[in-house]
């Protein structure tokens, strides 16, 4: 499988994650096209598996005590979990899967679609919900929100460019 090009783009029109486009929450997708037929569940189980999303999954079990397994996100895969570290399932469909923070702050979502020639378009998006000012209801990131987006825009690529390699690996064992 050769690694193809990582790009930010917009979010299909049925996405799961739109609706929060939609409320004006920070959104963002980026997607990559592989050259064969991936299911949403090898999808899924490959991204949370990687390791560099183990790392992640290691400072949530530390900072936050939201430990996880290779196990449950295989479940969260299969469709029979329905939480996994720091993140409750929000919302799935044949193709997708949206999660939610146990702050209810932030989204994953993961997707695919079938492309042309046996390829997979893969996805990957989150979003960030913005507080809202008690009087005015004006919509507040922060300061950490700013601070941050740059390291998270990089570290998206980071993640889908890790699934891709873990699905290339497992392609070719």
């Amino acid at each position: 499988m050769t690694m193809n090009y990582i790009q930010l783009c917009e979010l299909p029109q049925k996405a799961l994650l739109g609706k929060y486009q939609q409320q004006d929450a920070y959104t963002d997708c980026y997607s990559v096209v592989v050259p064969r037929a991936i299911s949403h569940s090898e999808y899924v189980e490959a991204f949370y598996t990687t390791p560099l999303f183990r790392v992640e999954r290691f400072i949530l079990a530390k900072l936050v005590s939201r430990p996880s397994t290779d196990i449950q996100a295989k479940q969260i895969a299969s469709g029979e979990g329905e939480a996994f570290a720091a993140w409750n399932v929000e919302g799935k469909a044949e193709n997708q899967l949206l999660l939610c923070d146990f702050l209810g702050r932030t989204r994953s979502w993961l997707m695919i679609e079938t492309v042309g020639h046996g390829g997979t378009r893969l996805y990957f998006g989150s979003a960030v919900v913005p507080e809202r000012n008690a009087k005015t209801g004006q919509a507040k990131y922060g300061f950490a929100f700013h601070a941050m987006l740059g390291f998270h825009r990089l570290y998206s690529r980071a993640l889908l460019r890790s699934a891709v390699s873990r699905l290339a690996r497992v392609n070719n064992s």
